[in-house]
């Protein structure tokens, strides 16, 4: 995939040959603790923009018959670009993991879709983005987070005000 999340060809991706099995077969009795830590982070995030009322982040939704990992912890927000720009600048990695909705990747430019065609999808590529929430993760380094997110979306509403 050639940018990033850009595909031209439908393919697999696997990457697990013996020597990662091999080390899978050590982690996995870490597994459960991860996903607890993980867990964990998400509701302290949850918790963290609950407290800073920001209107232009949208939380991630669990369903309560099932149980989410958080391999990621993605928002909605507006103007995501200039954010993920502003949370670089203050340190913090962040990523757009899907920065095109499946309709429109090259690779199944065949079914003949176009853009406008599924306007939820387009605005969810467009506005989502990742934030760190791996299970070493501490609550000071998840309150610098949600305090620039804060500050970015608050410095914008002065100037807009203004």
């Amino acid at each position: 995939m050639q940018p990033k999340y850009h595909h031209r060809l439908v393919g697999i991706n696997s990457r697990l040959d013996s020597v990662q099995a091999a080390v899978l077969s050590v982690k996995l009795k870490y597994l459960d603790g991860w996903t607890e830590a993980r867990q964990r982070n998400a509701a302290r995030y949850d918790q963290l923009f609950r407290e800073a009322g920001l209107q232009e982040v949208v939380t991630p939704v669990a369903n309560s018959h099932s149980r989410h990992i958080y391999h990621q912890y993605t928002i909605r927000c507006a103007r995501r670009d200039e954010l993920m720009a502003s949370l670089k600048e203050a340190g913090v990695a962040t990523e757009v993991y899907y920065p095109v909705p499946l309709h429109l990747q090259e690779c199944f430019m065949y079914l003949g879709h176009h853009a406008g065609d599924l306007p939820v999808s387009e605005e969810a590529a467009r506005e989502s983005l990742s934030l760190p929430v791996y299970p070493e993760l501490t609550e000071e380094m998840q309150r610098y987070v949600v305090e620039r997110i804060t500050q970015f979306y608050r410095a914008s509403a002065a100037i807009a005000a203004s």
